[in-house]
Formats: C-alpha cells, sequence, structure tokens
C-alpha cells in the first residue's frame, strides 16, 4: 500500500508556512492484505484538507466569542443579583418584596406576604427588610475587646524617672502607630510622657500640631492609670537640654528598661528622633499589648463625626474607598498604567529627587502584573460593579486627589454619589484643613472606621491601621482585592478582546 505523503510548502507570503495532509484509504471487497502488492481491484479515496491555520481559525474565534460572552454573563448575574428584590425567605414561608417608595419617609414600602393561600400583608419596617450580602457584617466568632486592665495593673503614683519628649515622624498613621509605641515605653521606662511633636518635614510639610489633631482631654483622661502626659515640660526642666537618642528599631522591652532607663535618670529629659517601629511587635507582656491598644484605638481619637452623619443621612450603608492612586504613592511604586508619557516622566522625576527612596528604576509594568500597584478607577468601578453594589451606591474616597488627565472620571461614570471630605463638608467647615493634610487623613480615618464596608486597593500605613481598628471595634466588613488575581484576569479579556478584533 502506499505510504500516506505529507506535504509542505510555503504560501505566496515569505515565511508563512501552510501544512497540507493527504492520506489514502485502502479498500478491498475481498479484504486484501495491506501489504499486498497487486493494487489493480483496489479502490483509494482521497480527501481535501484545508490548510492548518484556515482550519482553526474559526474554532479560535469561537472559543474567544464564548469566553467573552462568559465573562459578560458573570458581570450581568451580579448586576442582576444586587437590583433583584424579590427574594424568597423559605424559613418563615413569607417572600418579601418592595412595593413602592414612601413619599413620608424616602424608605421603599417593603410588604410580606405568605407563599401559598395569602389574603392578608403586613407592612415591614425597614429595619425588618433583609440585608442584602453585599453589605452584611461578618461574624465576630465570640471575640471581643479585652483591653481593661485589672486592678493589680493599674499604677502606683510614684516619682517619676524622668521625662520622654517624642518626635513623631512620617504620615498621620504612621505617626499614630509609633505614639501608641511610645505610650508602651513610658510605661516600660515609669516615664512621663509629654505631648508628642508630629512631623511637619515629609513629604505632606503639614503644620498641624498635636492638639490640632487629637482629642488631648481624652488622651489624658484614656492613660491616666498607666502614665503621667503632660503637655510641656515643668518649668524646671523646660532649660534642660537633655539627651538625644532614635531609639533601635524593633528593640524589646529589656532595651528601654536598662540602656534608656539609665539614660534617662542621667539626664532627666530624654528626646526620642524617630518612633516608627521602634517596639517589637511580639513578645511582650499581655498588659503592655493591651496598653498599646488603648493608646491607639481609645487615647488618639480624631474630631470628625460630622462627615459620617452626614454621609450617612439616617441609615444609608455607604462604602470607604481606600483609593491610593495619588501622585506620591504612584512615583514611589513606579506604577504608571493608562498614564501619559508626560505623567510618567513627572512620576519618575520625583521619584530619583526623593532621597529616602531607595529603589529608582522601577518596571511598573511587571510590578502591575504581581498585584504590587494601586488600582486604577476604572479597575475599581469594574471591580465594585462585578461583586454586586449597584450603581447608586455612596462612596466615600479615602484619599487626597486623584492623578491623572481622568482622575476619578471612569469610577463616577458608573457611581455617581462619589463623595470625599471637600465636597461633603461646607467651604467653612474644610477651611482650617486647607494645607493640613494630616489633618485631612484623621477626617477620613474617622469616615472609613464607621463605615459599613471599608475596600483598600493597596496596602499601605492608612489600610493597616484602619482595616485593624475595624477588627478591634467588632470585626466590620472590610475587602482586600487579590490585585494579582484581578489584573490576570482582567489582561486575559483584553487579549481576547484584541485577538477577536485582530482576526
Amino acid at each position: 500500500m502506499p505510504r500516506a505523503k505529507e506535504n509542505t510548502y510555503t504560501g505566496s507570503s515569505p515565511g508563512l508556512f501552510r501544512f497540507m495532509t493527504r492520506r489514502r484509504v485502502f479498500e478491498s471487497a475481498e479484504g486484501q492484505h495491506p501489504l499486498q502488492s497487486e493494487m489493480k481491484n483496489n479502490v483509494f479515496f482521497r480527501r481535501k484538507v484545508r490548510p492548518f491555520p484556515e482550519l482553526l481559525r474559526p474554532s479560535r474565534r469561537l472559543y474567544g466569542i464564548l469566553m467573552l460572552l462568559c465573562f459578560l454573563s458573570l458581570l450581568a448575574k451580579f448586576a442582576l443579583l444586587s437590583t433583584f428584590h424579590d427574594l424568597s425567605v423559605g424559613e418563615n414561608r413569607f417572600r418579601t418584596r418592595v412595593k413602592g417608595v414612601s413619599a413620608v419617609t424616602n424608605y421603599d414600602v417593603v410588604i410580606e406576604e405568605e407563599d401559598v393561600g395569602a389574603t392578608s400583608t403586613r407592612i415591614l419596617s425597614p429595619e425588618k427588610f433583609p440585608t442584602p450580602e453585599i453589605w452584611m457584617q461578618p461574624e465576630s466568632a465570640d471575640y471581643y475587646k479585652c483591653i481593661n486592665h485589672s486592678a493589680k495593673e493599674r499604677r502606683s503614683r510614684g516619682a517619676t524617672n524622668g521625662y520622654i519628649i517624642v518626635h513623631s515622624n512620617g504620615g498621620l498613621n504612621q505617626m499614630k502607630t509609633g505614639i501608641s509605641d511610645m505610650v508602651a515605653v513610658a510605661k516600660i521606662m515609669n516615664a512621663t510622657l509629654v505631648f508628642p511633636y508630629l512631623d511637619h518635614s515629609s513629604f505632606w510639610t503639614d503644620p498641624s500640631d498635636f492638639k490640632d489633631i487629637f482629642n488631648w482631654k481624652n488622651f489624658k483622661e484614656v492613660l491616666k492609670d498607666d502614665i503621667d502626659v503632660v503637655e510641656s515640660l515643668p518649668r524646671q526642666f523646660a532649660k534642660v537640654k537633655g539627651a538625644t537618642k532614635a531609639p533601635v528599631s524593633w528593640s524589646k522591652p529589656s532595651y528601654y528598661r536598662g540602656e534608656m532607663v539609665s539614660l534617662l535618670k542621667q539626664h532627666k529629659v530624654l528626646k526620642f528622633t524617630r518612633t516608627d517601629s521602634r517596639l517589637v511587635n511580639n513578645g511582650l507582656a499581655a498588659s503592655i499589648q493591651m496598653l498599646r491598644c488603648r493608646a491607639m484605638y481609645e487615647a488618639l481619637r480624631s474630631l470628625g463625626k460630622k462627615l459620617v452623619n452626614r454621609l450617612r443621612n439616617g441609615s444609608n450603608p455607604y462604602i470607604a474607598l481606600h483609593l491610593r492612586y495619588e501622585e506620591d504613592m504612584l512615583a514611589f511604586t513606579g506604577c504608571d498604567h493608562n498614564l501619559t508619557e508626560s505623567e510618567s516622566e513627572k512620576l519618575q522625576n520625583m521619584r530619583y529627587s526623593v532621597s529616602h527612596w531607595k529603589v529608582k528604576k522601577i518596571d511598573g509594568g511587571e510590578r502591575r502584573l504581581q498585584g504590587g500597584c494601586p488600582m486604577t478607577p476604572r479597575e475599581v468601578a469594574v471591580f465594585l460593579e462585578t461583586i454586586g453594589y449597584p450603581s447608586d451606591t455612596k462612596i466615600y474616597i479615602v484619599a487626597g486627589e486623584i492623578y491623572g488627565q481622568n482622575g476619578i472620571g471612569p469610577l463616577k461614570e458608573k457611581y455617581p454619589l462619589i463623595f470625599s471630605h471637600f465636597n461633603l463638608a461646607t467651604e467653612e467647615e474644610i477651611k482650617p484643613f486647607k494645607h493640613c493634610q494630616n489633618r485631612l487623613a484623621a477626617l477620613d480615618y474617622i469616615v472609613a472606621l464607621e463605615s459599613d464596608v471599608f475596600i483598600y486597593t493597596y496596602d499601605g500605613n492608612m489600610a493597616k491601621a484602619v482595616q485593624g481598628h475595624r477588627r478591634f471595634e467588632g470585626f466590620r466588613k472590610t475587602i482586600s482585592p487579590d490585585k494579582y488575581v484581578y489584573i490576570i484576569s482582567i489582561e486575559y479579556i483584553y487579549i481576547y478582546i484584541f485577538y477577536i478584533c485582530a482576526c
């Protein structure tokens, strides 16, 4: 039997190879052996096979279209679920549905009627309407706050070893963490803490002082059973030069009880030039850990509940979105996706001009694919829509000015109810806060803490502080997108769309 032949030839275009196979099938009425040499009575069939790329092209198109349709159907599913009001409740055989909007309360009027054979209906108050899953809070698993000290842990009023003056460094939330550590250090050293000095020379150059941002009376009151806190040095120590020291990072209590206490007793006034990460996180006594929590979550309270009440307007839920798509963060991370060439160049110049940012040469595209970049406003809009938040959701932006020529626009197209401290507060209210980034960050912190859902798109100091505080307050709902998985999914969709269009 003749062997099947494979012919390979080039078409009209150089470098383009087409593969074509031709197979002959042996048939005989008498069923001769395949190796038989006589071929007279044999019948051969020839099947013409189309060139390989042409054969597969329709299937590739179909595959791409199906993948796109699957993604769009997924989006549609979530969108429908978020707007579907006829919720079945199997436990009590009742069905709830929205009848209309009350002209008196401005809430949806909800009626409840029995599934089978019901002739009467009951009017439900808005509080009885089932909470959609997207707004439901997670279970706390019976965890609760435990920061109150016992009677034996309350300090005895003895002589102090001296006075500690701390100069906090970094942004607001980095300074808050450092101050709570210094409260614990003052306890360990049996020292009196002077009101901390805030950083005025960081990126934001905010001139605000401790009393401008924090409720200083509350600070003293909460800590009165732990340490002594004074506004300034007593008169007899006002002119004492004291010792200046930058504590060793991640130090254990023994470091402060030994070397630092000796220095304090000798000079009576000890100035700490840095507060970030100067005390270990783990391996501390439970009483010291509780004191850190009291300082961070109870003593260091900002003033800003008015914006929360205004945003809720009764009981309306809202999202606090930590959209860290700001100029300084993009320059620091080297992320420039969807930015113009001039905008990217400006970020690069900023990164090279800041001396303490050690990494200068960054591949922004590679970092984004690794999940290391803040999400863009457009990516956030798609994410919110996919997980089911309707377009009338209130969103408070926990950030400064969004960078880029499009700014917050792509997010606002999908979710028009966008708020920030600038459009939620009146001109008179916001005037004292202008050019004071730390004070604005303190306002944002309160609004984020009290939100129904907190979503952060970059794991910075603000995100860590807020999510920790929300756990402390009862495991309030916090969402952190898996940016690696999300960005890879988005890129695959773009590739499919581009391929379909190219075909």
